[in-house]
């Protein structure tokens, strides 16, 4: 029976929830066509005028144009491909919009300056490509010539930053302050020193059979000693340093004497880098890994413990 019932534009306006100059307007565009005329010229529309119009309001909710949904209406296009296309236009809206609230959410932590929202924004847009362009001239810069040996290649891997797609605001401001280290040239010239001296040390170890590196053997020798509040100057600490020490002097094929002590110092000294520890941090948000462990406080005592068994 509601099949062969016309409505009024008041009528359908009523039925539809829609206002009577929205029906109207759709129907001078012909997304909605009238099906007859009352005697005085008034449109008159059919019961699949509402459902046609419930269908408008749906798509225009979501966003989309007059043209498509006329062409959807018609079965020029299906209904599927539309919902597929524009559920790809709204992904990259909204990693857009998340990213835009990222950079700003970090100004407002940061209180950054305009210069420092202009170089966040534009750090944080760069495309995949560009970033590993921008983070392997470093890792190039740090580890070229040496990449070919089998350890460094994890060891590249854990320092290259991998961004996701929806970056939070604290991964936004860990990215900026990380490329921002990785571009420093003291910074890269000290890296690139630890590198050499680890494949060096690495090169000897392969020989040898494997061995850790001198690093791992700090911390594993060293690291109880601070945990057990052992004076790095007092005679306590000679057996930790003699065994460390005869670790290097092993991987050097060298002999434990205060010029290889003193060399594995400097050598620590680097490793204790603040700056290398900085970058490892930020690392660690922007790949959203767990915060590293902190050795600056077994380095410092390692360190020290040197220096006083090589003064004269």
């Amino acid at each position: 029976m509601d099949g062969d019932t016309l409505y009024s534009i008041g009528e359908l306006a009523r039925r539809t929830g829609l206002t009577v100059k929205t029906i109207r307007f759709y129907s001078d565009r012909g997304i909605v066509a009238p099906t007859d005329r009352s005697p005085a010229g008034y449109r008159l529309y059919g019961i699949d005028a509402v459902a046609r119009l419930e269908l408008v309001r749906t798509l225009r909710e979501l966003g989309l144009d007059l043209p498509t949904i006329r062409k959807v209406l018609d079965r020029e296009l299906s209904l599927p491909e539309v919902a597929a296309a524009h559920a790809e236009a709204l992904a990259v809206q909204i990693r857009v919009l998340r990213l835009r609230r990222a950079v700003l959410t970090a100004v407002a932590e940061r209180g950054s300056t305009p210069e420092e929202t202009e170089l966040m924004h534009r750090l944080a847009q760069l495309s995949e490509d560009e970033r590993r362009r921008l983070i392997g001239d470093f890792l190039d810069a740090v580890f070229g010539g040496l990449d070919a040996a089998p350890a460094f290649a994890g060891v590249m891997r854990s320092m290259t930053p991998e961004l996701p797609d929806n970056l939070e605001a604290e991964q936004v401001q860990a990215w900026v302050e990380l490329v921002e280290i990785s571009l420093d040239p003291d910074f890269r010239a000290v890296m690139r020193r630890m590198a050499e001296d680890q494949a060096a040390e690495q090169a000897r170890s392969d020989m040898m059979g494997p061995r850790r590196d001198i690093s791992a053997a700090v911390r594993d020798q060293a690291g109880p000693a601070l945990t057990a509040g052992i004076d790095p100057a007092s005679p306590q600490a000679d057996p930790i340093v003699a065994a460390f020490t005869a670790h290097y002097a092993y991987l050097l094929g060298r002999p434990d004497d205060v010029e290889l002590r003193r060399r594995l110092a400097t050598r620590l000294e680097s490793v204790n880098d603040p700056r290398r520890e900085r970058y490892l941090q930020l690392l660690a948000v922007v790949n959203g890994w767990p915060a590293p462990e902190s050795l600056a406080p077994v380095f410092d005592w390692s360190v020290e413990a040197l220096r006083v068994r090589t003064q004269q």
